[in-house]
């Protein structure tokens, strides 16, 4: 008689098939495309500084959040464009479409800013739905979203002003920009018959993201929405030492009045800056979710087999 997990493990046999073939498909136009595979460090004495992010401990080391440090250091030394396809971890995530352990791709080219690693997302989104899954459209909670045609450009200015009723870039609030943009924006993006590029955000959501150089108020940062579920998150890469220095300890100092670790700088990323980086662009895709998307799936429950 066959086990409760063998049965299990058998229903979830095409999502774990359909994986395979998203894998290689993605793989072949990155290195079509001219990006070289890289392999970085799970185990990071100084996981990056984000403030509603947390690494989980390892010994005395900490899991990846993302492979991005490491990276942007091996695009200082020459070797873009990259790609990388692994494991990341996030503490404390876990839900419908969160895992503490989730699969990321990220990317990063040299000489690029937030524009031209888009047209690398729109390329492959459409590309790898019709090489594994035979169409160009996907449908989420019972909305089909094109992803051929032509991608809606959505500055996070517009969609407050449209659905919050204010303007984040000029009277920036962190609790109400917060609060609106889960509550009142994402519930929007959601109606649209197309993916939604939501682009420029407000200065203080940087992150690692350089500032516009006409417009200091707003970092070079989108992210990408297909039927309000958010795929990846891509910068315009802030390239100065000092200016990332100072950002780090603000963001530590922050993290430490919420009750949160505060990490501590990564001193050999911010050497690789300081050294010469190229102005450069990157993204992060969540694999899981667009792979949630490409099966027609509800959750993460429909596409991982193992979530111990």
């Amino acid at each position: 008689m066959e086990s409760m997990e063998n049965a299990r493990l058998r229903a979830l046999r095409a999502a774990i098939e359909l994986r395979s073939r998203m894998l290689a498909a993605l793989r072949a136009r990155f290195l079509a495309r001219g990006f070289m595979e890289v392999e970085t460090p799970v185990r990071l004495r100084t996981p990056a500084l984000e403030l509603h992010i947390d690494a989980e401990p390892s010994g005395d080391h900490y899991l990846r959040t993302s492979p991005e440090l490491h990276m942007k250091r091996l695009l200082a030394a020459g070797c873009g464009p990259v790609f990388q396809i692994g494991p990341c971890f996030r503490r404390g995530e876990r839900g419908a479409l969160h895992n503490p352990e989730f699969s990321m791709l990220e990317w990063y080219r040299p000489r690029a800013d937030y524009r031209d690693v888009l047209e690398d997302a729109r390329e492959f989104v459409a590309g790898v739905a019709r090489d594994v899954a035979g169409r160009s459209w996907v449908e989420w909670r019972g909305r089909r979203v094109d992803l051929c045609g032509e991608w809606i450009w959505l500055s996070v200015r517009d969609a407050f002003l449209a659905h919050a009723g204010w303007d984040p870039i000029e009277a920036y609030d962190a609790g109400r920009f917060g609060m609106d943009y889960v509550e009142k924006v994402e519930p929007a993006l959601a109606l649209a018959p197309a993916p939604v590029v939501l682009f420029d955000f407000p200065s203080a959501e940087a992150a690692l993201a350089r500032l516009s150089p006409s417009n200091p108020g707003v970092a070079e940062r989108w992210e990408l929405y297909v039927g309000g579920l958010e795929l990846a998150n891509a910068f315009s890469e802030l390239t100065d030492a000092a200016e990332q220095r100072a950002r780090f300890e603000a963001c530590a100092q922050e993290r430490r009045a919420l009750g949160r670790a505060a990490y501590p700088v990564d001193e050999l990323f911010l050497d690789a800056l300081a050294g010469g980086m190229p102005d450069c662009a990157g993204a992060a895709f969540g694999l899981d979710r667009f792979l949630i998307l490409l099966a027609g799936a509800r959750s993460m429950d429909d596409v991982l087999p193992f979530r111990e």
